[in-house]
């Protein structure tokens, strides 16, 4: 349906037209022609900032009301100079089309200020502090589980926990303000203006109906019960964690799968069949499991500080390497928990640990070498890296005290040492 604004009906002129969908309709103006003429005579084409404050006054308003209809998708507003778009129930579809007709052609917008009161919704009501019961046919009038959700957005848009139910023929709410939520809108005033904490300290009436119990789990054990009283105390806080990734000043979404990674592993990815514990990963290995090397890799890069990722061979096609750079990965409960990296070299020199002794004689034998040794934090203590050290040493087909260690040997690199090889090992 389309209704021209211009004696002109040519792609110049201004319309209005009625899009319907499902659930609600777009009364689009169309200004796209007309801009563009008054382009070429100098003109300023720009809407009036009333214009365009009216229409998303009403779009804010109408989208509610769609929503507390029972459209669960999303609207994408805005106004300009080409076009404005409002989204209206169907019941005042001719009102709208009538009050964007106004507006454009005497710039009143009079109409538009008086279709958003209609619409508008007393959701402040309905989420202000206090249980209550809200009945369909008095306070609402969609199904109550549709109603629910809609208050629930509301509720999560203004930082609330609705604490609702719904029935047969009502919802019951009890919106309350999270500490949390208390502190930001107070910390930040400039991101919440006019907020007004109204749910703080409330105290329910003697003769507040209280929602009936309908089973499952005890309800309403908090009544009659003492706020939690906070303090605001100094608190001493490192600014690295141990699995090396440094804490920010707000809430960082990376550390806590990063520290579960640290603590218990890496998931074996679903594309990877793991059958038993010890798997041996090369050069020339599929581009998964060279990938989950990298990813492991990455956990003791970052709790150590160190600059590159012992395996970077996550990449590129498979290829034969004269070092034979290999990982191997022990496996337990479909996580990783296991790591160590490695090559061959023929450049070592003996270091004797009892003594702390310097470095002995260059000696060319070709032996098995640590890049990178790493276990899973929960699984420390418990023989995971001598498994491993003894895995490299069978493979090459070595004593455990023939394997040769990259320099500079970690803190605990140096202390599983002294354990495997009390006398002294191979320095790389």
């Amino acid at each position: 349906m389309k209704t021209y604004l211009d004696d002109d009906r040519s792609w110049r002129g201004r319309t209005i037209t009625v899009r319907p969908s499902r659930w609600y309709a777009s009364v689009v103006l169309d200004r796209d022609g007309f801009v563009d003429t008054l382009h070429t005579r100098g003109d300023d084409p720009e809407l009036a900032t009333d214009f365009i404050e009216a229409a998303e006054r009403f779009n804010d308003r109408a989208t509610n009301r769609i929503w507390y209809e029972g459209y669960s998708g999303d609207f994408f507003t805005g106004a300009s100079a080409r076009s404005v778009r409002l989204f209206t129930p169907f019941t005042h579809v001719e009102a709208v089309r009538e009050a964007l007709r106004t507006a454009e052609l005497d710039q009143n917008y009079q109409a538009l200020h008086d279709l958003s009161e209609q619409l508008a919704l007393p959701v402040d009501k309905w989420l202000g502090p206090g249980e209550r019961e809200l009945l369909r046919g008095t306070d609402f009038s969609p199904p109550p589980a549709v109603f629910l959700r809609f208050l629930r957005a509301q509720a999560s848009h203004r930082g609330l926990r609705l604490n609702g139910r719904a029935e047969a023929g009502s919802v019951w709410v009890r919106p309350t303000l999270p500490a949390s939520q208390k502190r930001l809108r107070e910390a930040f005033p400039d991101r919440y203006p006019g907020w007004v904490d109204h749910w703080s300290g409330h105290v329910e009436p003697d003769d507040t109906a209280w929602r009936p119990w309908v089973g499952g789990r005890e309800q309403d054990l908090s009544r009659s019960a003492l706020p939690v009283q906070f303090r605001d105390v100094p608190v001493q806080r490192a600014d690295k964690c141990p699995c090396g990734l440094r804490r920010g000043g707000g809430f960082d979404s990376e550390h806590p799968a990063r520290h579960a990674q640290w603590a218990f592993g890496v998931q074996v990815p679903k594309n990877i069949e793991f059958p038993i514990a010890l798997a041996v990963v090369t050069t020339q290995s599929p581009i998964a499991w060279r990938r989950l090397a990298g990813r492991v890799g990455q956990l003791p890069r970052r709790e150590g500080g160190y600059d590159f990722n012992s395996w970077s061979h996550d990449m590129g096609e498979p290829e034969e390497t004269p070092e034979k750079f290999r990982a191997y990965l022990l496996q337990d409960d479909d996580h990783v928990v296991g790591y160590l990296a490695a090559h061959d070299t023929d450049s070592h020199r003996w270091r004797e640990l009892a003594k702390d002794s310097g470095h002995g004689e260059l000696d060319e034998t070709k032996r098995p070498c640590i890049d990178m040794i790493w276990v899973a934090s929960t699984y420390r203590r418990h023989g995971v890296g001598r498994l491993l050290l003894q895995a490299l040493a069978d493979d090459f087909g070595c004593t455990i005290a023939d394997v040769s260690w990259s320099s500079p040997v970690s803190e605990a690199g140096e202390h599983l040492a002294r354990r495997v090889s009390p006398s002294g090992i191979w320095i790389s």
